[in-house]
């Protein structure tokens, strides 16, 4: 049955999910596109089989021989992130691409263990930190505190986004639906319990039941016939689990959702987000899982005045330290990148944690300019925030062909300004600006020169953006030293 719905609808979750990559990537030089692998029924064993060929047949692309069929003509430069189910897999992916000749091998797969270098998202929460930057700034906006609200999440304290919101939070969580089943408790969930799950990495089902309050209740998928502390029966634990997130208790200030198929709110099940009087069970909803409500659900809950930040512009935290990743391995030799960013014996080097940590500041910074255009746009023209994210997303991506397209990168002092301004300042301290731009691609570093300069021309500007603010805001790169 899975195989079956899946194999309809994968084109156009692929395409979905690629169309809400390229908006989410509007601040770095990668475009953004996804690929998916769809075994055949039976074949669920051997999914690792499946992604090296698909690693194979992406390096038959990047690499061709005389056995493949070149009409592109043009260098091709690709680098793959982790996703579901593939991150244990990125090791692999980079030293094939060694073995197979490929000369950015250090830079095809990001998220690789820190052993080889790479910035696992999930050891240092990197897409968390751009999603929570979110929430801060609607509670900021909003005159509130993190620790007076309460929050509700799907995916749980197993996974990346889930265990890391859990983590970095102070709100009061009620309630976590994850694989495992539904974890409630309208006094507020234990948090050293749930602090003890996220860094072991368990789901709800190993939470302690005895830490619950009379209210509360654990419901795993595997029970059956269970009777809830208000004397409600549930027949089936899964069912319950594939249900709660429409369930009148699902509701709080905050809703983050950290995981769950897309489209689980959609415009059919919208209205079950409302309560009797017609107000809404949430306040705010800050996206951190792809694609979880669809467009029509989150204009139909804006119109009943909930805040919503959408997935393209929350959880972009991840694709910014890939890119990042993917520039330190660009630029740094395979010596100076053996010494300065692999981890050895458990010893980190100290230009690794100051490089991820200006990562995470990017992260935050890049989140707050835009939260900031989305909240001014809504303010001043009142186009929902959900319209907002895919219009200044286009106007970012439009705005960065242009450059990318002109001749505007040939001004070398601008050029280098641009350039020198996107950098990590400890990447520029140990490698001359000079020297850099000898060592990364010309086609990546123009790439990278038009990303951004074009997110903080529309991020200033906003959708009003005209060719005179363009002319007066190269003059700041002009000026710059």
């Amino acid at each position: 049955e899975n195989y079956l719905y899946n194999s309809d609808f994968i084109f156009d979750e692929n395409y979905n999910l690629a169309r809400t990559q390229q908006r989410k990537n509007k601040d770095i030089p990668e475009g953004g596109s996804k690929g998916t692998i769809l075994l055949r029924w039976g074949f669920k064993n051997p999914a690792e089989t499946a992604f090296k060929k698909y690693i194979n047949g992406l390096l038959d692309i990047i690499l061709p021989d005389s056995s493949v069929v070149d009409d592109y003509g043009q260098e091709v430069i690709l680098f793959i992130g982790p996703d579901e189910g593939t991150a244990e897999l990125m090791e692999w992916a980079a030293l094939c691409a060694r073995r197979r000749g490929y000369p950015y091998w250090k830079a095809f797969s990001t998220g690789k263990p820190v052993t080889m270098g790479g910035i696992p998202h999930d050891l240092y929460g990197m897409t968390t930190n751009s999603v929570h930057q979110y929430v801060l700034n609607i509670l900021a906006k909003e005159g509130r505190r993190e620790e007076e609200i309460t929050k509700v999440m799907t995916g749980g304290p197993d996974g990346d986004l889930g265990s890391n919101e859990i983590l970095i939070s102070k709100d009061r969580i009620i309630a976590i639906i994850d694989g495992s089943g539904v974890l409630y408790d309208p006094q507020g969930i234990n948090r050293q319990e749930l602090t003890r799950l996220a860094k072991a990495r368990k789901p709800v089902a190993f939470f302690r039941k005895k830490l619950l309050s009379p209210a509360g209740f654990l419901v795993t998928v595997e029970e059956e016939n269970i009777t809830l502390p208000g004397g409600e029966k549930i027949e089936s634990g899964l069912e319950f689990r594939n249900t709660f997130h429409l369930d009148p208790r699902f509701q709080a200030d905050l809703f983050v959702p950290c995981g769950g198929r897309p489209a689980s709110i959609n415009i059919n099940n919208w209205k079950s987000f409302l309560q009797e009087d017609g107000q809404p069970r949430f306040k705010y909803i800050v996206e951190g899982a792809n694609l979880f409500l669809t467009q029509e659900a989150r204009l139909r809950l804006e119109e009943h005045g909930v805040i919503i930040y959408k997935d393209a512009s929350a959880n972009k935290g991840g694709v910014t330290s890939s890119s990042l990743e993917v520039l330190a391995a660009l630029a740094l030799s395979d010596e100076e990148y053996d010494k300065l960013m692999c981890v050895k014996n458990g010893q980190v080097p100290e230009f690794r944690q100051q490089y991820v940590g200006e990562i995470i500041r990017i992260i935050r910074e890049n989140a707050s300019l835009e939260f900031e255009v989305i909240w001014q746009e809504n303010a001043s023209r009142h186009i929902p925030r959900a319209i907002l994210t895919d219009m200044i997303s286009e106007k970012i991506n439009q705005v960065t062909d242009a450059i990318y397209n002109s001749e505007l990168w040939q001004n070398k002092e601008l050029f280098r300004n641009v350039i020198k301004c996107y950098l990590p300042q400890v990447l520029l301290q140990h490698i001359e600006l000079e020297e850099l731009l000898q060592r990364v691609p010309p086609i990546y570093l123009r790439a990278l020169f038009a990303s951004s300069l074009a997110s903080r021309y529309v991020y200033r500007y906003g959708l009003e953006a005209n060719e005179i603010h363009f002319f007066e805001f190269l003059k700041e790169y002009q000026n710059f030293s």
